[in-house]
């Protein structure tokens, strides 16, 4: 018996995550309550109160959970990307697809609240330091570069920051049409500063 209660807690949980996901990017963060969420969950208010006793351990693990799961399929999309010259732009795109996603709104709108509350602040900086430093290792892992170079590294932390930015853009109007021209833009001018980059010699400080 035991087995299944722990699997029925598990889907509580991922439920309730995923219902916080959606409140977020759907209602803004005044309006994602634990309540709303139990409710958009179908579960009850107590069984949510369970799993998280107080909003902000709702919305920190919802956070986790939004990054995980965008993680994950990052890894996975690895395997699909393209050789060569389109490798570039299509990571560059895939890295804007997920900023102008619900997921990065969602995200938003904690950031937003964080800002003007010292304690969410504290329980949310953490987490998006360890957020930062996996998306940049993920960037460099799909672009395949050695970010040792100081040159590169920076790069690609470039490339993370103008994927945040566009996203920040399309917030309040569709900015698409703009925006695939863009990508363009970048992922070429990212494509030949890696190439130089890469094509320059190692200095020989023995000389």
């Amino acid at each position: 018996m035991r087995a299944p209660q722990q699997d029925r807690s598990r889907l509580t949980r991922h439920r309730l995550l995923e219902a916080t996901v959606d409140c977020l990017a759907e209602f803004g963060w005044s309006a994602t309550t634990v309540a709303v969420v139990a409710q958009r969950a179908g579960v009850s208010r107590g069984a949510a109160q369970h799993h998280f006793p107080t909003r902000e351990d709702l919305i920190t693990a919802a956070l986790e959970f939004m990054f995980d799961g965008r993680m994950e399929q990052a890894r996975r999309e690895v395997t699909e990307l393209p050789g060569g010259e389109a490798r570039t732009e299509a990571v560059v795109a895939r890295l804007v697809d997920y900023y102008t996603g619900s997921l990065f709104k969602a995200a938003l709108q904690v950031w937003t609240a964080a800002a003007a509350d010292p304690a969410l602040r504290a329980r949310v900086l953490p987490l998006e330091e360890r957020f930062g430093r996996v998306a940049h290792r993920a960037a460099v892992e799909s672009l395949g570069v050695d970010d040792s170079d100081p040159g590169v590294r920076r790069l690609v932390q470039a490339t993370l920051d103008f994927a945040r930015g566009l996203g920040l853009a399309d917030v309040l109007t569709d900015d698409s049409r703009r925006r695939a021209e863009i990508v363009r833009c970048w992922a070429a001018q990212l494509d030949v500063a890696l190439g130089s980059l890469s094509a320059d010699p190692i200095p020989n400080h023995t000389a």
